[in-house]
């Protein structure tokens, strides 16, 4: 028979299990424009590993082009998601850094916590897995000891000592600093939509080692085109509203089932529409860049 006592205990250890998730994990994950060419990185990992040394400490990259802030928030939608819940993301590429910029930590919907400038970092995670809160650090509290002096190194100053105190529980989610509105700052772009047989979205990034373009049209919404393998499909890219590529290619499950050379669409390992030439570079070929002010449109070609 299960005692008052026991039965008591139960129902707290369950009301336990129900409270917001805090960031205890013990893993952090950065990433930055900083490169590997210096110490900026490593003086990072060292203020992390100061807070803990149980810390496990992982990259997302580090070569984020300069001040480029919707490839950040490109690399943290494409790989946050892999992540155990509660693992903390310290995200640097602050362009603004020293100014009146807000710095934050995002909580998921999904669980994981971001820790970053406000400045369209978070365009693409806050959509892709929803915002749960948004707390605005507290620098009187937050910040490495003896740094007042320093205002361009806020990814070793601020955010990776945040991060790390979060991410080892010396701190909770609510320590960080007060509350903020559940929203970011957002970057434009144009959303993935199919309307009278026209798919539109962004051309989100490009796999740099081989020239692809990834879009941000999901496979889920191009099956609605109803493009089986081997349809011709008619492309036509922009740049900030501006034709720059006109042109007709197959739609393929792989690069062979063209001849070298030539292009095709298929899908990523993402499952979103993608461009290629088929042992070849297409953003090469055709002066294509990716960005926010980069679209596509996409239709079945007569």
């Amino acid at each position: 028979m299960i005692t008052f006592l026991q039965k008591t205990v139960y129902l707290l250890l369950l009301a336990g299990s129900l409270l917001p998730l805090q960031a205890q994990n013990r893993i952090v994950v950065f990433q930055s424009d900083f490169g590997l060419k210096d110490g900026a990185v490593s003086a990072m990992k060292g203020v992390a590993s100061g807070v803990s040394p149980d810390l496990k400490l992982y990259d997302i990259t580090h070569e984020i082009p300069p001040y480029n802030t919707w490839e950040a928030a490109y690399r943290l939608a494409q790989t946050v998601p892999y992540w155990p819940a509660g693992t903390v993301f310290v995200s640097v590429v602050d362009p603004g850094v020293g100014t009146d910029r807000k710095s934050v930590v995002l909580q998921t919907k999904a669980g994981h916590f971001i820790v970053t400038p406000d400045n369209g970092t978070l365009t693409l995670i806050a959509r892709a897995e929803g915002i749960a809160a948004v707390r605005e650090i507290d620098e009187a509290v937050n910040r490495r000891r003896d740094s007042r002096q320093s205002y361009t190194f806020h990814g070793r100053d601020v955010y990776a000592y945040t991060g790390a105190r979060l991410a080892a529980g010396a701190i909770t989610f609510e320590q960080v600093g007060p509350a903020l509105p559940d929203t970011v700052l957002r970057i434009p772009y144009q959303p993935a939509t199919l309307d009278k047989g026209v798919l539109k979205g962004t051309i989100d990034i490009l796999d740099v080692q081989y020239g692809n373009l990834w879009t941000n049209i999901p496979d889920s919404l191009f099956r609605q085109l109803q493009a089986p393998a081997g349809s011709q499909l008619q492309v036509t890219l922009y740049h900030k509203g501006r034709q720059v590529y006109r042109g007709r290619m197959p739609y393929a499950h792989t690069f062979g089932d063209v001849p070298t050379g030539q292009p095709l669409a298929y899908l990523n390992s993402l499952m979103h529409l993608s461009f290629a030439l088929n042992q070849g570079s297409f953003a090469e070929k055709h002066h294509i860049e990716s960005g926010s002010d980069w679209s596509v449109e996409v239709r079945r070609a007569l």
